[in-house]
Order: C-alpha cells, then structure tokens, then sequence
C-alpha cells in the first residue's frame, strides 16, 4: 500500500508536467516561429518476487513472473519542428522559411542564437535586426535611401535607390540547420542554442544542400493546434484524478489496517 501511495504520487507529479509543458504551448499560440513541447515518460525500476521464466519446485518453467513498479518520471520535454502555417503580412523585412533550417542572430554575449522567427527590422543605422534589436548574421545594412527591399528565395537582399533602374545586392542571408534540431536549447525570446545533444551548425545557402528557402512578406505563424492541446488538457486532467483516487484507496487501506484489532 505504501508502494501504492508513492506509484500515485510520482504519476500525479508527472501529469502537472504534462499540464504545464501543455499550457505553456496554449500561451505561445500566436508566438511567431514557436515551436510547441511534448513531454516523455518512462516507468521506474520494477521490484521483481518472481522473475518470468523461472522454474517452479517441480521443474516446470514459469510463463510470467511477479513484477511491481514503483511509478513513472518524465524523461524529457521534447521540441516538436513541424512547419507552422504561413500568414501573408506584405511587410518587406518579413521573412518565412520554408522547410529546413533557422535565421541566425548575434546575441550580445557574443554567442550566435538560431530562430525561426522572420520578423526582421532596421534600426537607425539601416542594420536588419530581429524584435530585440539583435542584428542578423551575416551582418545586412539597408542603405538609407533605398526606395525598396527584395529578399529572394536564396536569401538574396536586394535594394532599389533612387536614379538607378537595376537593383543593388547588399547582402545574403544564411541559414543554419542541425543535424538533431530536438537537441537545441530553448532560451526563450524565440532563440535557440546549440548544444552537445543538437550538433554544431551547418550553414549554407537557402535552398541548397536541404536547407529551406525564404519568401518574403510572410511569417510563419506557431505549429500548436489548439483543439489537440484542448484534447490533452482533458486527457491530463483525468490522468491526475486517477492518480489521485489511487493515492486515496491507499491511503483508505492502510485506515483500514490500522484500525485492525
């Protein structure tokens, strides 16, 4: 019964982690490139009375054994990089990226940051910068009398200034991609780290060697769908009352024991 007690406990402590990976991914709905969680769970080590296979007193083989389990954990809270849907905007610094692959920002420890949100800026020295004022790497200045901005499928970034017909090319933008995405370190602010688990970065062209390519005047909106995490807030919730009503019939048993004269 004591087992029992602690079996509920570890399952009621694993459904708060469903519930709160689940909320955090209803939150970033209509975060621009997030990616939703998906939290992972093992069952604990077994205490084995009868291993399966053992032979009986007679000789006689046993099919099954006696196993126990003491619970269950969370092994891990995994990243999920399907696409988002795409969201017209018309707005020239915004970029989506289509397939593989992430933008890469110059964060001020000096580190490279990746993310798959295109909302690009220019702050006052024509710099193209993401929301925080982070500038893209490789580093692009928007001249300041550019009329207009171009960014092509390849990361090509083009301007049109005033007296010239043809476009000037200012700069390209890069992607990265990793050889195990679900690796990468979330650190908030719609930036990723690399760590041991991700690989290092490969950087390329976009639309080469498997990476995505960019279109311009576009986002590329969340990947959580709101009816499926509705269906595992339900499903989470009863998880935890089962747990719960098993943590209470233990405890009612052991009542019952110790009333036993």
């Amino acid at each position: 019964m004591l087992r029992g007690l602690n079996s509920g406990a570890t399952g009621m402590e694993a459904q708060q982690t469903k519930l709160d990976v689940t909320s955090n991914n209803l939150a970033n709905v209509s975060t621009t490139g997030f990616k939703k969680n998906r939290a992972d769970f093992q069952d604990l080590l077994y205490q084995t009375f009868k291993a399966p296979g053992t032979s009986s007193a007679d000789g006689v083989e046993n099919p099954t054994g006696v196993q126990i389990g003491a619970g269950v954990k969370t092994v891990d809270t995994q990243k999920i990089f399907t696409a988002g849907d795409m969201l017209l905007t018309n707005n020239a610094l915004d970029v989506a990226i289509e397939g593989d692959g992430f933008l890469q920002i110059q964060l001020p420890t000096g580190d490279i940051g990746y993310t798959r949100d295109g909302s690009l800026h220019r702050n006052s020295q024509g710099v193209i910068v993401n929301a925080d004022g982070y500038p893209l790497v490789p580093n692009i200045i928007i001249p300041q009398d550019a009329l207009s901005v171009n960014i092509g499928n390849d990361g090509t970034v083009s301007v049109t200034q005033p007296g010239q017909t043809a476009a000037n090319v200012i700069g390209n933008i890069q992607l990265a991609t990793f050889i195990n995405p679900a690796g990468l370190s979330a650190n908030g602010r719609n930036i990723f780290l690399p760590s041991n688990a991700s690989g290092d970065a490969i950087v390329g062209v976009p639309g080469e060697n498997g990476m995505g390519t960019l279109t311009q005047g576009f986002l590329e909106s969340s990947n959580v769908k709101v009816v499926e995490e509705m269906i595992n807030l339900i499903t989470t919730q009863r998880a935890y009352e089962f747990n719960s009503k098993s943590v209470q019939t233990a405890d009612q048993m052991l009542r019952t024991t110790s009333s036993l004269k």
